[in-house]
């Protein structure tokens, strides 16, 4: 990193929470929150919110029994991981007192503040915390819906979808292509579809070596791309005629990203007419808002815009929004952003529900792991702060960076421990 340690940024992370000026455990009672979304960012708040302040009954409602996390399904397609390594319950929640409700929500009533589910359950609050996740615009590529993701995976919510990807890696034949369409910006972990590139490089570098892999992007650049291509130069031949990847990205004469999909004879075409046809398709589409952000109502278009000291949405006062569903900008979509928000914003309801409203000015912290290869291991992070004024996140000067182009091989392989051990605490910090 550049002008701050490692050490450095672990401090900030750990104590980005307090960061805000609340009080770590405040006074009253017979508070309510709801927090409905049980992915990173609604898990994170509901413990916090418990943490901060033992006396606000907290309940988390949430559809599935079980939490799949993105970050790390790349390992389970390159064949490093299982899906139960990523799989988290919510035991530990329940164990810091917070309540959690397997249920579907079918309406928000802002006014009335009140929440309703599938099972028939209404839920009243005093604040509530959104944590939507993300949804897709399936009309931006024609042939390619819900129905037809069941046969050709976006794997972007981790899971069955995983699974699926996977399996179809396992039945391709040596010397199949697989294609992979990253979706325009903004969406999800940035990085997220060239480490998936990387590791599935892996996995057919190691079993399939005939194969290929071809990258059709909508975007002229991507997160991470020095130090990606770098990789993939080192491990997979990339820019040779042997390459094991191929990226080919958009320009203003022309379009790579994929347009249209032809399920039935495998087949994507891109916008400037250029037909592919692969033995696995990865199409991701375009991103916004998970469906509860509409509901409520806090949504801006595609995404739902926020007063970035508190998270509570300027659309409808008392609901908060966290993690991939807010504009957080200059923050990336991405776990550690969903975990650092959802801790800033447990401070500020817990501030709120008992009068103390003016708190500090909060940071925020992200870091970014890509596993690129066997030992070879690339991160970015970065410290932000908020400047009240414009109501805008930024970056801290000094903080944070990449990992250096010219790193050592023990340094690479360093970054992958790295990134387990931070995989290992993150999931400990929000589920345990």
């Amino acid at each position: 990193m550049t002008n701050f340690s490692r050490r450095d940024f672990m401090k900030v992370s750990a104590t980005a929470a307090a960061a805000a000026g609340f009080p770590a455990i405040a006074l009253g009672g017979g508070k309510k929150v709801v927090v409905v979304g049980g992915g990173t960012g609604g898990a994170t708040a509901a413990k916090y919110i418990r943490k901060l302040d033992p006396s606000v009954e907290v309940t988390l409602i949430e559809q599935n029994k079980n939490y799949f996390t993105c970050y790390m399904s790349n390992e389970v397609l390159g064949g490093d991981r299982k899906m139960d390594d990523i799989k988290h319950g919510y035991e530990g929640l329940k164990k810091h007192g917070v309540r959690v409700v397997i249920d579907t929500v079918t309406g928000i009533d802002p006014q009335a503040k009140k929440i309703t589910t599938k099972g028939g359950d209404t839920f009243t609050y005093d604040r509530a915390v959104l944590s939507p996740g993300i949804d897709f615009k399936w009309e931006g590529i024609e042939g390619y819906d819900a129905k037809v993701a069941e046969k050709i995976p976006h794997a972007w919510k981790a899971g069955p979808q995983t699974a699926l990807l996977r399996k179809q890696l396992e039945a391709m034949k040596d010397g199949g292509t697989v294609i992979i369409a990253p979706p325009t910006n903004p969406f999800r972990c940035p990085p997220g579809p060239y480490e998936r590139a990387s590791q599935i490089a892996m996995y057919l570098q190691a079993k399939k070596p005939k194969s290929k892999i071809i990258i059709l992007d909508r975007k002229p650049k991507f997160s991470k791309q020095g130090l990606f291509v770098q990789g993939w130069k080192d491990l997979y031949g990339y820019g040779t005629a042997n390459s094991l990847i191929e990226w080919h990205g958009s320009t203003k004469a022309s379009s790579n990203g994929v347009a249209e999909v032809d399920a039935a004879g495998m087949t994507v075409t891109t916008d400037s007419l250029n037909t592919v046809k692969g033995d696995v398709l990865n199409v991701i589409p375009a991103q916004k808002a998970g469906k509860v952000a509409f509901m409520a109502g806090v949504n801006e278009n595609d995404w739902c815009p926020v007063n970035k000291k508190t998270f509570e949405s300027t659309k409808q006062k008392g609901i908060h929004v966290i993690g991939d569903a807010s504009i957080a900008s200059k923050m990336p979509k991405s776990g550690y952003s969903a975990n650092s928000q959802a801790k800033v914003c447990a401070a500020a309801v817990v501030g709120m529900l008992n009068g103390k409203e003016d708190g500090g000015t909060p940071s925020y912290v992200n870091t970014c792991y890509s596993i690129v290869g066997k030992d070879y291991g690339i991160s970015v992070a970065a410290v932000y702060r908020l400047n009240e004024e414009k109501n805008l996140i930024g970056k801290v000067k000094g903080s944070g960076g990449l990992t250096p182009m010219d790193a050592s091989a023990e340094a690479r392989r360093r970054e992958v421990e790295y990134a387990y051990s931070w995989y290992n605490n993150i999931t400990a910090d929000i589920f345990g």
